[in-house]
């Protein structure tokens, strides 16, 4: 049984490999600043101009149910989510590709290299985080934005 750990390291290679470029956000993001969240998809943020070829990547390991494109706050949030089932545990394991629209750019400029745990790979940096979370302003995302200032302020 895949477990959404190795899927994460399997499309994030994938994508290496393909030389696609992209940035890890959302819960896995929040990890490799060093905040734990639950999370129950992958998101990585794309160019748009790239999301084609990522979701090719994404078929390659096996993603083959792929959703309409969503659109929201007037074309600010574009995304493109494509899944597969788990043979074994028949659980959907889900991958969201958030395009780089114009309220993205600047997160997108200011992505990281890291070598995290996790394998190598872009991420958001903590202030592209901060700003996705921002504009989500979902309760759980506001939260999420004290738990990253408070660990500015440990670190």
């Amino acid at each position: 049984m895949a477990t959404l750990l190795d899927e994460f390291r399997s499309i994030t290679a994938a994508l290496n490999e393909a030389e696609i470029e992209y940035a890890v956000c959302g819960g896995w993001a929040m990890a490799i600043h060093g905040l734990l969240r639950a999370t129950v998809d992958i998101d990585l943020l794309v160019l748009a101009e790239d999301v084609d070829k990522a979701l090719s990547v994404a078929r390659s390991c096996g993603y083959d149910v792929e959703g309409l494109p969503l659109s929201f706050d007037d074309g600010d949030f574009e995304l493109r989510r494509i899944s597969k089932v788990d043979s074994e545990s028949r659980e959907l394991i889900t991958v969201d590709f958030l395009l780089v629209t114009k309220a993205y750019s600047d997160v997108w400029d200011t992505k990281e290299e890291t070598d995290s745990e996790f394998g190598p790979m872009k991420v958001v940096s903590k202030a592209g985080l901060i700003k996705m979370k921002l504009l989500a302003g979902r309760d759980k995302d506001l939260l999420d934005i004290k738990e990253l200032e408070a660990n500015d302020l440990e670190n």
